[in-house]
């Protein structure tokens, strides 16, 4: 069996980046392996999001983030407090309740509920 475990964000205001996915529902411990850079881990669901520090050459352009959330609107909502911009508004759908924005960095994310 595969299944993801693991998705690493970089960010340039590391801090900033883990306040906002606090907001969605993720609870952060600091980390460091070994002589790398102190970062932010949060698991939930079997899956480990991860917020490394910004470095050249080593960018998350391009990449779209999922989570199924207890309440979209609620989510949303907070998200937008800690500096979101809304990219795609609440909606539901015959696929459930989405929202999509962009994280403080730049990150796609989207918003999920479950479909009824």
């Amino acid at each position: 069996m595969t299944f993801l475990n693991l998705v690493v964000l970089r960010a340039k205001d590391v801090a900033r980046l883990g306040q906002f996915y606090e907001a969605l529902g993720l609870s952060f411990v600091r980390e460091r392996h070994g002589s790398g850079p102190e970062h932010l881990a949060a698991t939930a669901g079997g899956m480990t999001l991860e917020i490394y520090p910004w470095a050249q050459g080593r960018g998350t352009e391009g990449l779209r983030i999922g989570f199924q959330v207890d309440d979209v609107e609620m989510r949303l909502a907070a998200a937008l407090a800690q500096g979101a911009t809304l990219v795609t508004a609440f909606k539901d759908g015959p696929w459930g309740p989405r929202a999509v924005v962009t994280d403080p960095e730049g990150h796609i994310v989207e918003l999920a509920g479950a479909a009824s």
